[in-house]
Parts: structure tokens; sequence; C-alpha cells
């Protein structure tokens, strides 16, 4: 598994067929830098956070609440600059460095990972095949001209960049967490309901387009391509607007 540290095997398995189905256990994380006092807000890892629009600015405040509670420094960029915007999520959040869009790339560059998407605008057109409207448009340009300039870096892809940016076209390795809707839209097939069918629908899909996969339900799922595994002690509320947003950013500040 790809995310944060290496993890070691669980202790619990069922096999499905020929896919073994790990039980996540928290001990796993137990040697995790950004889990443990470590003196240097740097030692606990960096991490950069793209997103935000006029109509979506509580989306990277969660996202960056998120990241904040376990990295060391968080830097936020946005592509829209509208001083409305960045007024709001300055006075939501002051744990963060605010980064003028243009110098993004430089905090890319020196960022142990970078979350991308909470909030940027999205298609109002035509939710599959990727067609997109003005703004959806403007979306996926800047998203694919970061990841093409930093294929390197340990990418965490959530909100609107993934209803923007072919599965193809997103950088190797890197996390993406739909929901069902965005999941259907993504790999053109509905998530399979039964956790033994999804885990092998997963490991399918993740394997294929060299992503690791993270779909969020009362027990979630996660796969590399290699190994699946199953978190449990979810419930509904991981499906209310904003939870995903925060899912991201803590995921960025574990990588």
């Amino acid at each position: 598994m790809k995310i944060g540290d290496p993890i070691r095997p669980g202790p619990d398995r069922s096999k499905i067929g020929d896919v073994k189905i790990e039980t996540f256990d928290k001990s796993w994380f137990e040697d995790s830098k950004t889990l443990k006092n470590i003196v240097g807000k740097h030692a606990a890892g960096q991490v950069t956070i793209i997103g935000g629009s006029k109509l979506f600015h509580g989306a990277p405040l969660l996202a960056l609440r998120g990241a904040a509670r376990i990295a060391g420094m968080v830097y936020f960029s946005t592509p829209d600059e509208d001083k409305e915007v960045a007024d709001k999520i300055k006075t939501g959040l002051s744990s963060f460095v605010w980064v003028p869009y243009e110098e993004a790339g430089n905090y890319i560059a020196k960022s142990d990972a970078v979350l991308i998407g909470p909030g940027m605008m999205r298609s109002h057109i035509k939710e599959q095949n990727f067609v997109c409207d003005r703004e959806g448009e403007a979306t996926r340009r800047r998203c694919q001209d970061l990841f093409d300039k930093h294929a390197d870096r340990k990418w965490v892809i959530d909100g609107g960049a993934l209803q923007v940016v072919s599965v193809e076209k997103m950088p190797r390795g890197a996390v993406v967490t739909p929901n069902d809707k965005e999941f259907e839209m993504m790999f053109g097939q509905k998530i399979e309901e039964e956790i033994e069918k999804r885990g092998e629908q997963i490991l399918s899909l993740a394997k294929k387009y060299h992503l690791v996969i993270l779909t969020k339900d009362k027990i979630s799922i996660v796969s590399d391509g290699e190994r699946v595994v199953k978190i449990l002690g979810g419930n509904d509320g991981l499906v209310k607007g904003g939870i995903g947003d925060t899912i991201a950013g803590v995921l960025a500040g574990l990588m």
C-alpha cells in the first residue's frame, strides 16, 4: 500500500478467490513520522493543497483542517484569487501558509504530498466522458499542467479534479477518493455493493490505471493494485458533504 509509510501485513485476512482482503489495524501507523512527536515542523512533512473557487470555499477549508492536524507544514493556493474567497478561508483557519497561485509550483516541488481538487469548479454539461463546460475545462487545464510538471510528487486527487481529468491522464500512483457518482464517471461502472466484489473491482481498476483507489462507506475499501484493505468503523455519515474533503486532507498529511 502506497499511502504514507510502508505498512506491515495486517493480522486479519479474508480470502476472496485469489484476492486477500486485509483488515486495517491502527498499529500499522505506529512508525509513521507524521504521527510521532518530532522536533521541527518540517520533519513532520509538508503538504500543498490546491483548491477553492468563488462557489466552493468550504471544501478546501475542511481539507486544510484535516491536513494541518497531521502534517508539520501546510501550504494552500487557489486558482481563483478572488479576495472574498481568500478572506473566508483565512478567517476559518490560521494554521497554513497562503501561496499565490503563480508560485504554487515552487511549493509543490518541496512538498511530500499534494492534494488537488477540493472546491475547484467542475463540469456542468455532461458528467460522463469528461465533457466539460468552460469552467470545468479551466480546472482540467490547470490540473493537467501541474500533473505534467510535477509527475514525481505524491498526489491526492479529489473533488472537482476527479470530475474533469481522465483517469488515463492522472499521475501514476496518485490516490483518488471518489464517491459513488464520481466512481461511475471515472471508471464507467457502478461500484459493487458486496464487499468481496468491491474488493476485486477496486483491485482490478487500481492495477489497470496505476492508482490507489479509496472508496468510503460503512466499510471503506482501498487498493493500490497489489493489496486490498478494508477499513471498519465507518457509518452513513461518510457520505455527508464535506467529509470527503476532510479525509482527503488527512490522506495528504499521512503521505
